[in-house]
C-alpha cells in the first residue's frame, strides 16, 4: 500500500507548537518522514536477527539494537516566519525535504 511506504508527509503547525521557544501564532508547513520500509534480507540482517532471538549473549541484552531500515530525512529545508514582535526568524534544517529508507 502506498500510504504505508516511506514518504514525505506534511502538517500545518503554529510556530509556538514546534517547541523551539518562539512566541508566534504564525503557522508553518512542517514536513516529516513517515511510513514503513521493506526489511532487507542481507547476511548481516539474518545473522543479527538470529543473535537477537538467541539472546544468551550478555552484550546484546544491554544494547538497543534495531535490525531493520527506518524512514528518515535525506535532506532538510529552512523555515522562515514572523514572530509576535514582528521580527523575522529562520530556523535551519527544520523541515524534511526528502525521505528514504536508511539502514
Amino acid at each position: 500500500m502506498e500510504d504505508r511506504e516511506c514518504r514525505l508527509k506534511t502538517i500545518l503547525l503554529r510556530v509556538k507548537d514546534l517547541g523551539l521557544g518562539y512566541d508566534s501564532e504564525e503557522t508553518v508547513l512542517f514536513k516529516y518522514c513517515g511510513g514503513g520500509c521493506p526489511r532487507s534480507r542481507t547476511n548481516h540482517d539474518l545473522t543479527l536477527s538470529r543473535l537477537l532471538q538467541k539472546s544468551d549473549l550478555p552484550f546484546l541484552l544491554e544494547e538497543k539494537i534495531f535490525g531493520g531500515p527506518c524512514c528518515r530525512p535525506t535532506h532538510y529545508e529552512d523555515v522562515a516566519f514572523l514572530d509576535d514582535s514582528h521580527r523575522w526568524h529562520t530556523v535551519e534544517k527544520l523541515s524534511a525535504a526528502g525521505c528514504s529508507c536508511v539502514g
